[in-house]
């Protein structure tokens, strides 16, 4: 996905050409088309959300805020989001006392990484979405903020996630993205049905031995060897990499972005370590090379494809190894803890729906999990993209005006000037209560029907609406419907076996930490 973070980006791969919205498009509406969803789900109603129009007479309002002291109110500000108040308590604040959803803060990491941390913070529905138009603002460098891990970490390139699209490169390497995962269609939900049978089997013996099973260990080691498998045709077991691809992943990440992160460990310790100085790319130059091995080994035949578009095969590797390292497997480590989070909340009642639709579909199309067969699962749909809205995996967006700009909220009009940062924080833009009833709860019918359906313009996990498709041209993620589709198979996996089950949560440095703590077999 283009340039958005924390922890993760969500997965970077399909297919479209700069004019070849119509020869891509195909997969598009074949695979994930946007149907009216219409289930019978009982719910308390939803308060209809008030619609967002275009006002043309807002009053024209200076950006409330400031960015403190040279180095001192970075540091603050830092302090505040990391530690004093958590991110979230750090922007409702300053919402509050600013009494606007746009304003002027600081973010991290600041010093010494970020030579300059100033934002214009955008935390409403309707400013929010300019941080998509590749017109009004620059996407360049910008995928971790404010700052950018070194090149080392990704073989001296700068990879597709951090190149604007007015740069050559952009168009070529977006293609071949599009062009991997058109290639590997087919294979795409035999592999999700292995990798996760060998998923549900693993928890199934844990909660035999134990009465708990971690989810998080399982996922990403299910995660891994569904993308090999799907994308690469290649089992890591039989290769060099073995069952070693995980935690790699996870080491090189931090590396990536351990600036945005906190670990738990002493505040002062962590601050320095992790937020002032960057972690030395060498440590980690071993681990790396043994990925781009299995990538480089694995590629051959969309290495061709590259070189064919003018791509080196050396810098299409470290493309592909961050597209399905960074972007995918670090999209599923983090969305799938959530959404089972969410849904194991439901309780029994929504399990009881989901399972219900999910078999009597899967029934009447010969038994056979299809895409034709998950465009007739409404709740199943709506639950995913609720799931989207309410914890999106990608939470910072940035971009740097390309001009001077006028911005409008709910409320006022705010004028930015040419080169200034953008910064939205995308869990109150899809919590904007202005746009969606109940905003803070997960009500998973929410996209049923034709009203539901309305409101899928205003979820934007993918850098960009629902209702829009990558291309070339933009830089919302390449996989919007690869990652939409695997997160509906992992629903109907589930509930294919398991009528209920019930979850412990915690919170971890990346996402949820879900535990199992029983399965209720399908008894219908």
């Amino acid at each position: 996905m283009a340039s958005t973070i924390l922890p993760f980006p969500s997965f970077q791969l399909k297919s479209q050409s700069p004019k070849a919205s119509s020869s891509s498009k195909g997969f598009n509406t074949r695979l994930l088309c946007v149907r009216p969803i219409t289930a019978s789900v009982s719910e308390k109603p939803l308060v209809p959300s008030t619609p967002v129009t275009v006002t043309p007479n807002l009053p024209i309002r200076k950006i409330p805020g400031d960015y403190g002291l040279p180095f001192i109110g970075p540091i603050k500000d830092r302090q505040d989001y990391f530690y004093n108040q958590g991110s979230d308590e750090y922007f409702k604040s300053r919402i509050q006392k600013y009494q606007s959803t746009v304003y002027r803060a600081n973010m991290p990491p600041g010093p010494f990484i970020a030579p300059n941390p100033n934002v214009v913070v955008l935390l409403d529905a309707k400013s929010f979405p300019v941080l998509f138009d590749v017109t009004k603002v620059e996407k360049k460098d910008l995928f971790t903020g404010t700052y950018m891990p070194s090149l080392e970490l990704t073989g001296g390139y700068r990879v597709l996630s951090y190149l604007d699209p007015s740069e050559p490169s952009h168009a070529k390497l977006k293609q071949l993205m599009f062009f991997h995962l058109k290639s590997s269609r087919d294979r795409i939900i035999p592999a999700f049905n292995a990798s996760y049978t060998q998923l549900f089997e693993s928890l199934e013996k844990d909660l035999a031995s134990k009465g708990k099973a971690d989810f998080g260990e399982a996922n990403d080691q299910a995660a891994f060897n569904f993308l090999s498998r799907a994308l690469y045709n290649t089992n890591p077991a039989d290769t060099k990499l073995g069952l070693d691809g995980p935690n790699l992943i996870t080491k090189w990440v931090l590396f990536n972005i351990s600036p945005l992160l906190t670990l738990g460990l002493p505040k002062l310790v962590e601050d320095l370590l992790l937020h002032s100085f960057r972690l030395p790319p060498s440590l980690i130059k071993a681990d790396y090379q043994r990925l781009y091995d299995f990538f480089y080994e694995s590629s051959g035949f969309v290495l061709e494809e590259a070189e064919r578009l003018g791509v080196s095969r050396e810098e299409a590797c470290h493309n592909l190894l961050f597209a399905t390292c960074f972007n995918s497997f670090g999209g599923m480590k983090i969305f799938f803890p959530n959404m089972m989070k969410w849904i194991g909340r439901g309780g029994v009642k929504l399990h009881s729906e989901l399972a219900q639709e999910i078999r009597e579909v899967v029934r009447s199309n010969g038994g056979k999990i299809t895409m034709r067969a998950l465009e007739q699962m409404p709740l199943t749909k709506s639950t995913v993209y609720e799931a989207f809205r309410v914890e999106p995996p990608v939470a910072l967006q940035y971009g740097k005006a390309k001009r001077d700009l006028v911005i409008e909220s709910h409320d006022a009009a705010f004028q930015v000037k040419e080169g200034e940062m953008l910064f939205g924080y995308q869990p109150f833009a899809t919590k904007d209560p202005k746009i969606f009833g109940r905003a803070e709860e997960f009500v998973a019918g929410r996209f049923v029907g034709e009203e539901g359906e309305r409101l899928l313009k205003y979820v934007v996990w993918s850098n960009g609406p629902e209702t829009e498709n990558p291309t070339v041209e933009n830089k919302q993620c390449v996989g919007k419907d690869f990652v939409v589709l695997i997160s509906r198979l992992l629903l109907v996996e589930l509930f294919m076996r398991y009528d209920s089950f019930e979850i412990e949560v915690s919170a971890s440095a990346l996402g949820a930490a879900v535990t199992f703590t029983s399965l209720k077999r399908a008894s219908f």
